[in-house]
């Protein structure tokens, strides 16, 4: 740890003036900067991001339920800051004190990757109702309770069931677990609908191939090498020139055991400034597990039309159906961002893939943003080796134009989130 903030100590000599050092609150976005802000609590998955003209996107807002025993075990990380406040409240309160300067605090996009609660959240005993009594808050829903959402977007609820249908309902409502899912799912749709009739938000499904659904809404005219691209979602991928279904066609009399899962249908979007690219992909599995069939790997068939990037995320948190040898041949990331949230994360197996010199040869760093002390008890020094930081708020900020970006790590242990570690420049490719 020593070593890693001495480090980062010497590197911020090569960074520009206005930075700050270890100890301090990272400066404020600047123009033509592209930031990416890893948000962790401790409950689920959120990336804030802040594009080159001050245009801000959520991607997912995690809320698990905590009175789940799961939750507050062991195996799984501890909410942070502290408990004073709920997840999302803790999310919106760092999106406050990263808005741009002269703004409100407003997000032109929210991108929902999934429906699972460490995505978007769930409804829980205890969560609170909104002021207008529409919905609860939770996850996405109560970020967008607080701060406004203009533009929701999500996988929609058409594949490879129709979440609406009433079969469906009955199907889910039939056990416990089923029942709060459904109810979650419901409370999202309320939230929606509510701000739809008021005429505050829209909403749709990610549009595959498209580069103008996401996009600049304050300077377009001064940043024409950015760009956010929907990759991925519920089977169709973007080849470059025609959008490819990669599954089986499915009758309607298909068990739904057959058809692909929330996990293999994520929403997936490619991030590109100027040299720089970013991908993220959600939950989507690249391992066909035992009894799966082998359509279920996603990853190796989108890798070719995604390519080399600079940085990603890893797949559903590094669980041991994701990111495979194909996937990490054909990505090759200099930066990699794991979100954990459980002491699986990562599996072994995908560790050693990710930090695999065979797989590809190139240099990478690893960053995560909590770390459960089970999984380095087990995993040992192959993992306690493998990471630049281990916990924190992870954020990826490029410099104008995209030539050049920086990582730094920001204490979410603390209200102030103060910088812990920075690592760079790392050359876009």
């Amino acid at each position: 740890m020593i070593r890693s903030v001495l480090i980062g100590c010497l590197l911020l000599t090569v960074m520009p003036s206005w930075a700050q050092t270890v100890g301090q609150v990272l400066p404020s976005w600047q123009q033509g900067h592209l930031e990416i802000h890893f948000i962790h609590t401790g409950r689920g998955n959120c990336a804030y991001y802040i594009f080159p003209d001050g245009t801000t996107m959520l991607v997912d807002a995690g809320e698990q339920d905590p009175t789940d025993p799961r939750t507050t075990s062991p195996r799984n990380t501890a909410l942070v800051p502290d408990s004073s406040r709920k997840p999302h409240e803790w999310i919106a309160d760092y999106i406050r004190s990263r808005t741009p300067a002269g703004r409100q605090p407003e997000l032109q996009y929210a991108l929902v990757t999934h429906y699972h609660d460490d995505h978007y959240g769930t409804v829980y005993a205890g969560a609170p109702t909104a002021k207008n009594g529409a919905y609860i808050r939770t996850g996405m829903v109560g970020v967008g309770d607080e701060i406004p959402i203009r533009h929701l977007i999500d996988r929609g609820t058409q594949y490879p069931i129709d979440l609406r249908s009433q079969a469906v309902k009955d199907r889910l409502t039939a056990s416990l677990r089923g029942r709060q899912a459904y109810t979650s799912l419901e409370n999202y749709w309320k939230f929606s609908e509510y701000w739809q009739k008021e005429g505050k938000l829209k909403q749709e499904a990610l549009q595959i191939g498209k580069s103008d659904q996401i996009r600049l809404q304050i300077a377009p005219q001064k940043y024409p090498d950015f760009r956010v691209t929907g990759m991925y979602a519920n089977g169709d991928v973007w080849t470059g020139s025609q959008v490819r279904h990669i599954f089986p066609q499915l009758s309607e009399a298909a068990p739904y055991e057959a058809r692909p899962g929330e996990n293999q249908t994520s929403c997936a979007i490619k991030l590109t400034y100027g040299k720089f690219d970013f991908f993220t992909a959600g939950d989507i599995s690249g391992i066909a597990d035992l009894g799966t069939p082998e359509w279920y790997d996603v990853e190796s068939v989108i890798a070719p039309y995604i390519g080399e990037v600079d940085a990603m995320t890893v797949n559903h948190h590094g669980n041991r159906d994701g990111t495979n040898v194909q996937y990490l041949r054909t990505l090759k990331p200099r930066v990699i961002v794991q979100e954990v949230w459980s002491s699986d994360h990562p599996g072994h197996e995908v560790l050693r893939r990710l930090t695999s010199k065979w797989v590809y040869p190139e240099a990478r760093d690893l960053f995560a943003t909590n770390m459960l002390e089970a999984n380095k008890q087990v995993i040992g020094p192959a993992l306690t080796n493998a990471y630049r930081a281990y916990e924190g708020h992870i954020v990826i900020r490029v410099e104008p134009g995209g030539e050049r970006y920086f990582v730094h790590v920001l204490n979410h242990r603390s209200r102030r989130r103060e910088l812990l570690q920075t690592f760079g420049p790392y050359a876009s490719k």
